[in-house]
């Protein structure tokens, strides 16, 4: 069956490199329009077939999934988008393992769908230098490796190999100049891979996203510069290199190139695997609002489509290929408000704010009213049981927010303060809130499996003190 296989795929060898070329080649006509990423941690998407639509609708030139889904690269068949799948974390060691499982793994999810589905990157694994798993590290490469050799073996050669990586690869990242990979990632692991994506012509992906670095400290960096707006007079220029900067994500993607360039590889073009603006989010989240979200994303549509290519000041000229996370929101991600709230469009598919995937307008916050949380809030937030909650879930997440010590419940005792009235919606909120406010600082975030969300008006009653967080 795979010789079967590998017969029909020479037979359309020729034809399918010359109808299907990659936005790696620079030869399409789609080679410099915007990617979105298509991820579906929720529970009220619209299907795949309605998203695949809406993808074309949007003209969007490049879709990344997060897996191989057959449903999803089947319905892809024959559309002009080019697909980019992933080989999933849980899949990197055996792949490294065993060149059979590279092998079959390429005959389920490539060979199944290709040329048809026109797949144009295969990354293995995402933002595997995140986790503190040091033999995933040491597999990640093998299993490049093995993967891209299997693609050999079937005379395919227009699909790349890479992996995307988040920021947090690198230990530091200003000024540009200074940057370097983490000490904490061995030279085994990162020089090899760094010798994979020189060798193959591939990209660094990374996911860089100027949000989070101008919302840690919003008051220390313009939000114009962050989110690239032309024509303001805030610059930064590196006392290093002398290069001047205009906006936060070329700072941040020129950290990548000198970072690489640090260990001998000053060849390796960047890709932005993520990027976008949140457009919603928490309280303690200054800036996510869509206003911000449509100017970002408009803005980094025209940088990334511009002919000819913009680049960064370290290349310039250079094309940046380029995926906007993500086209929906996915209620079902983990963590602060903004992560389930970057999304293109809401679950019914309508936009959440205009945008113009081609790059020939720029008109698309204009409807918007100007946004009121630019700047960080000042006051009490509390953390209580979201009104679309169900009683009946809250049991287990208030027994984890009480048995978690530093007396986290003890106001709900019988004859305490907060003991009435004595239901599971009022003690789950003020356990919610109490934890949130002894361990936010650690890392926790207001969100409990969907159970819960901050509130600015105080949840206290009689003598019964809520623990809030001050801001």
């Amino acid at each position: 069956m795979h010789t079967m296989k590998g017969l029909m795929m020479k037979a359309v060898l020729l034809l399918s490199i010359m109808s299907f070329y990659s936005f790696c080649s620079g030869a399409s006509n789609s080679s410099n329009k915007i990617g979105v990423n298509y991820g579906r941690l929720g529970n009220n998407l619209p299907s795949p077939f309605e998203s695949i639509q809406l993808l074309l609708s949007m003209k969007a030139g490049h879709v990344k999934l997060y897996d191989a889904d057959p449903e999803v690269l089947k319905l892809l068949s024959d559309t002009d988008l080019h697909v980019t799948i992933m080989v999933t974390n849980q899949e990197i060691s055996m792949i490294a393992s065993n060149e059979s499982h590279a092998d079959a793994w390429i005959d389920d999810n490539v060979l199944a769908h290709y040329p048809s589905t026109k797949i144009r990157f295969i990354l293995v694994g995402n933002e595997v230098f995140s986790y503190n798993d040091r033999q995933l590290w040491l597999d990640l490469v093998p299993a490049m490796r093995r993967i891209k050799r299997s693609l050999n073996k079937h005379q395919i050669h227009n699909i790349k190999v890479g992996t995307p990586l988040a920021m947090d690869a690198l230990e530091s990242t200003f000024p540009p100049s200074s940057a370097r990979f983490r000490s904490s990632i061995p030279a085994e692991v990162i020089v090899p891979l760094m010798r994979f994506l020189n060798s193959t012509k591939s990209f660094f992906f990374v996911d860089v996203y100027t949000y989070f670095p101008w919302s840690v400290n919003p008051t220390n960096t313009s939000l114009d510069y962050a989110l690239m707006k032309s024509g303001i007079n805030e610059t930064y220029k590196d006392p290093v290199s002398g290069l001047t900067y205009t906006n936060l994500l070329d700072q941040m993607l020129d950290s990548v190139h000198f970072a690489m360039q640090k260990l001998g590889f000053n060849n390796v073009r960047v890709a932005i695997a993520e990027t976008g603006w949140p457009h919603d989010g928490d309280f303690d989240e200054p800036g996510a609002n869509a206003y911000n979200a449509a100017t970002y994303v408009s803005n980094l549509v025209a940088k990334v489509t511009s002919d000819p290519p913009i680049g960064t000041p370290a290349k310039p000229g250079i094309e940046i290929p380029t995926f906007v996370f993500s086209l929906y929101d996915e209620n079902q991600k983990p963590g602060p408000g903004t992560e389930r709230h970057w999304g293109l469009l809401s679950n019914t598919g309508s936009p959440i704010y205009e945008v113009d995937l081609t790059g020939t307008s720029h008109e698309n916050n204009t409807k918007l009213s100007e946004p009121s949380n630019n700047g960080p809030y000042n006051g009490k937030i509390w953390c209580v049981v979201a009104s679309t909650a169900s009683p009946d879930d809250l049991g287990p997440a208030l027994e984890f927010a009480c048995r978690q010590g530093n007396g986290t419940c003890d106001q709900l005792a019988p004859g305490k303060e907060c003991y009435e009235p004595i239901s599971i919606v009022s003690h789950a909120s003020y356990a919610f809130s109490s934890f949130w406010a002894q361990f936010r600082s650690a890392g926790a975030s207001c969100y409990f499996g969907g159970l819960a969300v901050q509130t600015i008006t105080d949840p206290g009653h009689g003598s019964c003190e809520f623990p809030s967080v001050l801001l």
